[in-house]
């Protein structure tokens, strides 16, 4: 049994996690949960114990100095709860860490332990993959779901993937086998510039997000944070006529691939959004916003078959020229959708990504 002293009976809660590392690309789905419960000021009610889940010499604990006495920070999975008030109050449950290492189910059941003595309603994951996508243009984000009704109601994809997977892939389905309502937003990142952090696609997320959960969300200082990102990366494309090139023959294959796109559904979801933030609805203030056009909880997912940081204003890195030896968008799918899932970063570096 998972005791919840000190946390509050919660209001239409809704859990929404994001992992860094294999799913994270651009760290752009970590930072759009880290920024919701900055932003909402999270109270942090629980951690899970970092021995039973991570190896610590691919996810390193970090040393640091409090006062001259020094302390070790463990990596792992915190969560969190955040009231949201107004005319319709609803509360979030936020999950944040790393991918672990190992114990994936343990993992995930731990997890719905958490949602069932909370009486979440549903789980929301956020993922971000790398992609044939052009950074000029809105980010795409598609959601997914394993569940065919939640498909039709709530207009999701129903995926069919079939391949090697992350916890994100692991965690959507043991919700479906215990019977929680779960979705996954994806964030198509640039592959060609694909160096953490990204905040367009942070900012694409939580978009999404706010249409799903129909809450309006504070977004601060991202929607200046995307903008100096564009510009940062459309300055360094200039400078590189072979980046230049190929960047216009993305936007080519966007726009014709999406030209149906320009009306109808995209509009009004844009226009539903504006008129919330019009009107004044839960969360803070107004901000700006990026075109998103972009068996119990204990028991599921049991083996049977045997042993089985926030967005910055940083210039962003120059963007990788390619070329025969880097094929465009190697190693992740150009976006995630009903028969396609993310894969790792490309370039390998995925589990560095949260090793420091």
């Amino acid at each position: 049994m998972i005791e919840l002293e000190g946390v509050p009976e919660l209001i239409d809660p809704v859990m929404v996690a994001a992992f860094e590392g294999w799913n994270d690309a651009g760290d752009a789905a970590s930072t759009a949960v880290g920024h919701l419960d900055r932003e909402w000021k999270g109270e942090v009610f629980a951690a899970l114990d970092a021995e039973d889940y991570y190896d610590f010499q691919v996810n390193r604990p970090t040393v640091w100095l409090d006062g001259g006495v020094r302390k070790i920070v463990w990596p792992t999975t915190r969560l969190s709860v955040v009231r949201v008030g107004g005319e319709k109050p609803r509360d979030l449950v936020l999950v944040r860490g790393i991918e672990p290492s190992m114990r994936w189910r343990s993992f995930c059941n731990e997890i719905l332990g958490f949602a069932h003595e909370l009486g979440v309603e549903m789980v929301v994951i956020l993922g971000a993959l790398l992609g044939d996508t052009p950074h000029t243009r809105p980010v795409p984000v598609s959601g997914v779901t394993s569940d065919a009704d939640l498909a039709r109601t709530m207009d999701l994809e129903e995926t069919r993937y079939e391949g090697p997977t992350g916890i994100v892939g692991i965690l959507q389905e043991a919700c479906t086998h215990a019977g929680v309502p779960a979705v996954s937003l994806w964030a198509a990142v640039p592959h060609y510039v694909s160096q953490p952090p990204n905040p367009k696609a942070t900012l694409a997320l939580l978009n999404r997000l706010e249409d799903l959960i129909g809450l309006r969300i504070p977004l601060g200082e991202l929607a200046e944070d995307a903008r100096a990102w564009q510009l940062g990366v459309d300055q360094l494309a200039a400078e590189d006529s072979e980046v230049a090139e190929y960047v216009q023959s993305l936007e080519e294959a966007r726009d014709t691939a999406e030209l149906p796109e320009a009306s109808g559904e995209a509009i009004a979801r844009e226009f539903e959004r504006y008129l919330r933030r019009r009107d004044g609805g839960p969360g803070q203030s107004p901000g700006g916003h990026a075109t998103e056009s972009g068996e119990g909880p204990g028991t599921y997912l049991r083996d049977t078959s045997g042993p089985g940081s926030g967005p910055g204003r940083g210039r962003p890195p120059r963007a990788p020229r390619p070329g025969p030896d880097r094929e465009p968008g190697t190693g992740s799918p150009p976006s995630a959708g009903p028969d396609r899932e993310p894969g790792p970063d490309s370039t390998g570096d995925d589990e560095d990504s949260s090793d420091d």
